[in-house]
């Protein structure tokens, strides 16, 4: 399996896919790997924005459902309200701008922000999905272009 991951196109772009769509490490860790095991960084930037969004709708969809449900569960009960805490705090910045606000919060590639983060405020907001996911989507472009760059060179992709 790990030959096949590392060694077929279809592998590497599953891989790579798999790498972006997990949370915090998103895109930020699926185009380094790409340039690691020598993607071109086109065809890398392109996997890795794909699998960075095939969560978004998701968690926009399903994430206050699955709070309120392990809110109830005395157990979770904590990490849910640490959770709703933390995201309410970083939705401040959100807030101010909407979906502005929401594109520049996932346009910045550091750690906390991202496509997962926005798409938890743009539920956590209740955000409409017409107006988050554009925005999110258009974050993600940016910030898989400074990754790419930094990951790859600048003047490479330039040039």
């Amino acid at each position: 399996m790990f030959e096949f991951l590392h060694t077929t196109t279809l592998g590497k772009a599953i891989y790579l896919l798999s790498i972006s769509m997990l949370p915090v490490v998103e895109l930020r860790g699926g185009i380094p790997a790409a340039a690691m095991i020598g993607v071109p960084w086109a065809e890398a930037y392109v996997i890795c924005v794909i699998g960075n969004m095939i969560p978004v709708p998701f968690i926009m969809l399903f994430l206050r459902q699955i709070l309120i449900y392990l809110k109830g569960k005395k157990r979770f009960e904590p990490y849910i309200e640490r959770l709703e805490r933390s995201l309410h705090h970083k939705s401040k910045k959100v807030l101010k701008y909407a979906s502005m606000g929401l594109f520049i919060f996932v346009a910045i590639p550091a750690p906390g922000t991202g496509a997962w983060t926005g798409a938890a405020i743009a539920a956590i907001l209740d955000l409409r999905l017409k107006k988050a996911i554009p925005a999110i989507f258009a974050g993600v472009l940016v910030a898989g272009l400074i990754i790419t760059g930094v990951s790859y060179g600048f003047l490479s992709i330039i040039l």
